[in-house]
């Protein structure tokens, strides 16, 4: 075995600066024989749980450590340049202890003594120091620092420093030889420090500053480091670290480097063998939760289950039977699996919500819980829709339960400040999550860090496919995917260099930011478990440990065990509370939201008739389609759509939609089958439908049935094969023929591994529903609640105002005399803009406007209105605001008002020192100044158009596009419907709304424009040799048609100009929408199954008609008509 130790490490997680993921990197030292391996990022312990598992795994010896960033005086102190001159220090953990003071010390790096860096002083190092062992650090240690810049008696002064806190035994000199080529300042201090070890009899270490595995990796290093900092490899004056080489080296290259003092090789493994630490993994760490004296949590739970159970099930005093089996039955597993203080705490949680006005929905296999929804969790009741309560948790499951919660966006940061007012502050913080490079932002990342040109870097990205639902796409399967990728890797040098470095880079951590929804509560200080900082950029305190290295329920005994609760700010249910709020005061009503009537004739018929903005789950331009073929009748048929309207189970919904309206025959392929599968018309929609079939035909139990449905997700072929032999056995023991029960598996085998969860769907359906409900029923209150909502993304807004034409509301533009500060309804079917939707205009102005409307009613002229607005607030910004926004349009006209706006503040700022000598002299004894206006051309329509597009970010008085709208319909394609049907190819029409002109490195100019469209907008980027040819067209509000190709860059949609013309000129190719087929009188079954097949094999843009009988019927098929379609096409028809 060896016999050196590499205890100064960086993995990936030393964020755009070390290159090493960490499966790569505990097995590369497995391959050098490693007994032991240190983790030592820069100021993080990121990857501790990770790979402190897979060092087990390999059977290497986990050392946790960190090279922490020393502050040159106190962490407090920050200031300058002084303060930001850090030194660098290695710490180890030696034990329990030392990682305890690991976390805490991290933590108050990053939460008390970050500048530039997270730092830390000596004097909490002190503090903190037991169970650590310290190396003086690399040539930024302070100790390395001093030998090069202070005297003898300094470089004493800084050892004992370090001495008192550890003692001798505890701290070593580090000494390193990274340089490729002789270096005299390193072997300078590398000798002093030699020297200065023997002359103080301390221990020397030698370490690597390992920084990624293999010694050619330094070129993919370096273009990361250019990544992190903004540089290309070109630029001078740079951080560049490739004159050394920081790989994994072997024990016996380090025994050659460190020749003249094995000892410090030798030493290495001494250290490893004084770190002894075992982290706790895969417990059950529950927040402490109250209960009443003389109670426990597991007698609470009963007594409030049973009790509340009654209030909401109960029958003439008491619980119906079945009930109340499902209730004990479910308590009872619960209980004897330690849950209970999980279920008091999720309770606590939404009930907490619920106190504050908060709409709430549970996610995932919770809502198979009856006691969930006594408990007032979920609103889904899982006995009137049949849902399992063993898919969410058995006896025999090793995980714990997992509930998901949905809350309104604008309740989940007041609901996450009580739990930790609850909870308490030290014992609650949000989840850190990390942003990875994938395939195509890599290769973005790595053409950008190499200077190669953005259309190459671009091309190159745009031919790796998109990855499959759950299935990263990778540079590696790209390569084997597509042979016109695999061609220019293998012919041209350039996109060879990209591709080989992007492997490298691909998988690494980007960035770290906030998760989503992630919370985790402990019953001790978040600090003996884990450790902190704040969000970037932000002061929200985050772990500094992922949901993987936390939650068990996402990586199984490998996670600490802590509770993680899924807390997801769902802006639709946002909506629904507002539309709710709006209805109940308009109308004096009272809606309860989670007991709608059901079913409600309007709310399906608004489906049916395709008016779907807005519905939650149901608003995308295809499952708009298929639910107006559809016509669904029930809330089972939404959650079937909303199961079966994704990758995989997509091609059963014409079966289903067929088996709706009678064309076809409901039938179970088992009669036994019925029981489950009648609400979903004898169709497998469910993952549950699997696992029932599973246990009701083959006989599985629950928990072998769970273990089916992983193996069927895995797709291990041994693990298939066993199964497949367990479930034909099981099946034909029950009754089933062998060919039946194969064929029965080959139906299910392909559904469990993209079958939607039951539960999931109706905790879905029922928000989908109550959004089309309060659409349905309560439309105009439903749009001002969205649109309010929705106030900061301006294409949805645009898409909004477009559904409220379709809906004949009308959206009327701001006015001082009846807006709100949101969207407000007027009348009985207008909208109103709300006064925060204006740019420039101050919410002290807003609420000044508003309450002068509340005490003194609608403002009766122009002088009425500045003599009310009397505040230092009311400027030339805010007045121009109102004016050209429209706001003031009541009381004069625009122009006017414009042209006269000195005049008018003169006027405002009279009236205030009138009132000033009115309140010295009398009123009486003031005469009141008259405002006079001079006259001005009114404004054009154009000109009002360009100021409500600059002022409210829309049009809303007209479109300058309307008179197009025809034209646009037959020569181009509407942008949000290119760029939700990822349509590569197209042209499409609109205004030009931002122009922005640069110069390529080459001294070229070129462009990037906005161009919009009556459904959203699309930055188009023009280069050189076009921008050449039609310059003079780019200009703001010329009305252009462009042809080119869609692009994705960092997830961006933009747009490849390749032609560009004024729109009218009919160069450019009519883009049709359709394709029609006509259908022989005499065809079979068979011919349709072919031309399903067809379609399916040219996916596209262009929607397919079927012409049946001289009848035209739609389909969900989207299709690319090309040659070789064409010629399938018309050889199934025999034409």
């Amino acid at each position: 075995m060896s016999k050196f130790t590499h205890l100064h490490v960086h993995s990936h997680y030393s964020l755009l600066d070390g290159l090493s993921k960490i499966d790569e990197l505990v097995s590369a030292a497995k391959k050098l024989n490693m007994e032991a391996l240190a983790l030592t990022d820069h100021g993080v312990m990121y990857g501790t749980i990770p790979f402190y598992n897979a060092c087990l795994e390999a059977g290497i010896k986990p050392i946790i450590g960190v090279e922490a960033y020393i502050a040159p005086r106190s962490l407090t102190d920050k200031s300058g340049k002084i303060d930001s001159d850090y030194y660098h220090l290695t710490l180890l953990a030696a034990n329990d202890a030392g990682y305890k003071n690991l976390l805490k010390l991290t933590t108050i790096a990053h939460l008390e003594g970050f500048y530039y860096k997270p730092r830390i002083d000596l004097e909490t190092l002190k503090k903190h120091s037991e169970g650590l062992i310290c190396l003086s650090g690399c040539q930024r240690g302070e100790l390395s620092r001093a030998l090069v810049n202070h005297t003898d008696v300094e470089v004493r002064q800084v050892l004992q420093k370090y001495l008192d806190i550890f003692g001798p035994e505890n701290f070593y000199v580090e000494i390193q030889r990274n340089s490729r080529e002789p270096n005299p300042g390193e072997e300078t201090l590398t000798q002093k420090l030699i020297t200065l070890a023997k002359k103080e009899s301390l221990k020397l270490v030698a370490t690597a500053d390992c920084h990624y595995i293999n010694s050619d990796d330094a070129e993919a290093q370096d273009v990361m480091v250019c990544i992190g900092t903004g540089r290309t490899v070109n630029d001078q004056d740079r951080l560049d670290m490739r004159s050394h080489d920081l790989s994994l080296k072997s024990a016996g290259r380090m025994l050659e480097l460190f020749a003249d003092v094995p000892e410090a090789v030798a030493n290495t493994m001494e250290v490893a063998d004084k770190c002894n630490l075992k982290i706790l993994i895969n417990q059950r760490y529950f927040p402490n939760v109250d209960v009443p004296a003389g109670q426990t949590t597991a007698e609470y739970l009963r007594a409030v289950t049973q009790q509340r159970g009654l209030a909401l099930y109960g029958k003439n005093g008491q619980i119906p039977e079945e009930i109340q089996k499902r209730i004990d039955y479910e308590l009872n597993i619960i209980i004897k699996k330690g849950f209970d203080t999980y279920f008091l705490m999720v309770a606590d949680v939404v009930e907490g919500a619920h106190q504050h006005g908060a709409v709430t929905n549970t996610r995932g296999s919770a809502a198979g819980s009856i006691v969930a929804r006594i408990l007032g969790i979920t609103s889904v009741d899982p006995i009137y829709y049949q849902l399992p309560f063993e898919r969410f948790l058995t006896e025999h499951r090793p995980t714990p339960p997992d509930i998901d919660l949905d809350i309104a966006d604008t309740h989940r940061e007041e609901t996450i400040a009580y739990i930790t007012a609850k909870y308490g502050h030290d014992k609650v913080a949000q989840i850190i999550t990390f942003g990875t490079m994938m395939a195509r932002a890599a290769i973005r990342d790595v053409g950008r860090a190499l200077g190669i040109a953005y259309g190459k870097c671009d091309q190159i990205a745009k031919m790796i496919p998109i990855g499959k639902q759950g299935f990263h796409m990778t540079l590696d399967k790209a390569l084997d995917l597509n042979p016109d990728l695999k061609a220019a890797y293998e012919r041209d040098p350039e996109t060879k260099q990209i591709l080989d470095i992007a492997r490298k880079l691909e998988g690494c951590a980007r960035h770290a930011s906030v998760h989503a929804a992630g919370v985790v509560i402990t019953p001790k200080a978040l600090t003996e478990y884990m450790p902190l900082q704040h969000e970037p950029d932000g002061e929200k305190i985050i772990t500094q440990y992922d949901m993987y290295a936390l939650d068990i329920n996402t990586s199984g005994p490998k996670a600490l065990g802590v509770v993680k609760l899924d807390l997801l700010g769902i802006r639709n249910l946002s909506i629904l509370e507002s539309a709710v709020k709006i209805a109940e005061k308009r109308h004096d009503v009272k809606i309860d939201i989670y007991n709608l009537p059901q079913p409600d004739a309007k709310t399906f018929k608004l489906l049916a008739d395709g008016h779907t903005f807005g519905v939650f789950q149901m608003g995308s331009s295809g499952m708009t389609r298929y639910l107006m073929d559809l016509r669904p009748k029930s809330i089972f048929d939404i959650m079937a759509m909303i199961a079966l309207y994704r990758p995989g189970p997509m091609g059963i919904i014409p079966e289903y939609i067929s088996r709706q309206h009678s064309r076809k025959k409901i039938e179970y392929f088992d009669p036994r089958m019925k029981d489950y599968l009648e609400r979903s018309l004898g169709l497998l929609v469910y993952q549950e439908d699997v696992l029932l079939t599973a246990i009701h035909i083959a006989g599985y139990s629950w928990e072998e049935a769970d273990k089916l449905r992983k193996a069927m997700g895995k797709k291990i072929p041994a693990e298939m094969a066993k199964q497949k032999e367990k479930f034909t056995k099981g099946s034909v023991a029950n009754g089933m023929s062998a060919q039946k029960s194969e064929e029965l598996f080959a139906l299910i085998e392909p559904f469990a591994a993209y079958g939607f969860g039951k539960a999931h769907a109706a905790s879905y359906g029922i928000v989908s529903y109550q959004t089309a409900y309060m659409k349905a029923n309560y439309t105009v209150e439903f749009m001002a609640a969205l649109m309010t909502a929705e106030s900061g993304d301006m294409p949805t807004i645009t898409e909004a105002v477009d559904e409220c034409r379709k809906l004949s509301i009308k959206v009327l533009p701001p006015d001082v005399n009846e807006s709100l500060a949101n969207f407000t309804v007027i009348d009985q079917q207008n909208i109103r803009f709300g006064l925060n939707a204006i740019k420039n205009l101050g919410s002290d102005v807003i609420d000044l406007i508003i309450e002068q409307r509340k005490t003194g009613g609608q403002f009766l002229s122009l002088e009425d209105f500045i003599k009310r607005m009397q505040t230092r607030n009311f400027n030339k910004k805010s007045w121009e605001a109102l004016v050209k926004s429209g706001a003031m349009d009541i009381l004069g006209e625009r122009n006017q008002l414009l042209a006269n706006t000195e005049t008018i503040l003169d006027f405002a700022r009279g009236q205030n020192k009138q009132t000033n000598q009115a309140s010295l002299f009398g009123s009486g004894m003031i005469e009141p100044a008259k405002l006079k206006l001079r006259p001005a051309k009114p404004a054009t329509k154009k000109e009002k158009l360009g100021w409500e597009k600059e002022l409210l970010g829309m049009y809303i008085s007209a479109h300058p596009l309307d008179e197009h709208s025809e034209l646009l319909k037959r020569t181009a394609m509407p942008i949000r419907q290119m760029i939700e049907n990822n349509t590569q190819q197209a042209a499409v029409g609109g205004i030009i709304s931002r122009v922005q002109k640069i110069l390529t490195k080459k001294g070229d100019p070129m462009a990037f424009i906005d161009v919009e469209d009556l459904s959203g907008t699309i930055e188009v980027i023009i280069f050189p040799n076009l921008y050449a040819q039609i310059k003079n067209l780019i200009n703001e509000s010329t009305l252009v048609l462009v042809k080119g190709k869609l692009s994705d860059k960092d997830g961006e949609p933009k747009f490849l100009a390749d032609e560009i013309k004024p729109l009218g000129q009919q160069s450019l190719p009519v883009q049709p929408t359709a394709v029609s087929v006509k259908i022989p009188a005499a065809a079979t079954d068979e011919l349709f199954e072919q031309l399903k097949e067809a379609f399916e094999s040219s996916p596209g843009d262009l929607a397919v008609n079927l012409i049946i009988n001289e009848q035209k019927v739609k389909t969900p098929f989207r299709i690319a008509l090309n040659a070789e379609l064409k010629t399938k096409i018309r050889e199934i028809l025999g034409s």
